[in-house]
């Protein structure tokens, strides 16, 4: 027959829509989406909103703030991605930002200096955020950059990519971070 239901290619929109809807992190296929702290409120707010009426209020609310915060993950990420094709890791960058559940610290030693650096990144610049909480996916990232000896020489470029800026001030559209 001309018409099977054996079409491998007949559900593809819905299975895309399905592994979007389950991709939390903006990677397709990410089985580590409810492994850190970060990734299961988000996959709570995706629970409670899948229960609720589509046409209520909750419903809308609890969509846009998904959509939101999908949003600031991929603005943080590309933030991180810029910097790091600055540095020079323009094919590497995927793979330095990739953080799986099998991912693991590349030196215990390293584990206090990556904090602190991640924690002054928070502090000194605006590559996260103010609202963001500090995800542990860049905790890997950063004891990748120690390991390749680029963590300071990253957070150079962030303060100069992403300053700081006192509470008051405001950024207008016309003024965009500065090209390393």
């Amino acid at each position: 027959p001309l018409c099977s239901n054996n079409n491998p290619y007949a559900s593809f929109g819905a299975t895309l829509a399905r592994d979007e809807e389950q991709n939390l992190w903006s990677t397709p296929h990410d089985v580590t989406h409810t492994e850190a702290d970060d990734d299961r409120v988000l996959y709570n707010m995706i629970v409670v909103r899948n229960q609720l009426d589509k046409d209520s209020e909750e419903w809308q609310k609890l969509n846009y703030d998904i959509y939101t915060l999908r949003q600031t993950r991929k603005e943080v990420r590309s933030r991180w991605k810029h910097i790091l094709e600055d540095l020079g890791f323009q094919k590497e960058a995927d793979s330095l930002l990739s953080v799986t559940k099998l991912s693991i610290i590349s030196d215990s030693q390293n584990m206090g200096k990556a904090r602190d650096i991640l924690l002054k990144l928070s502090e000194e610049t605006n590559i996260f955020p103010t609202s963001w909480e500090l995800s542990e996916r860049y905790l890997f990232v950063v004891d990748r950059l120690i390991a390749l000896d680029a963590a300071d020489e990253f957070f150079k470029m962030a303060s100069v990519a992403y300053p700081k800026r006192a509470s008051g001030e405001r950024v207008d559209d016309r003024q965009k971070a500065p090209q390393c």
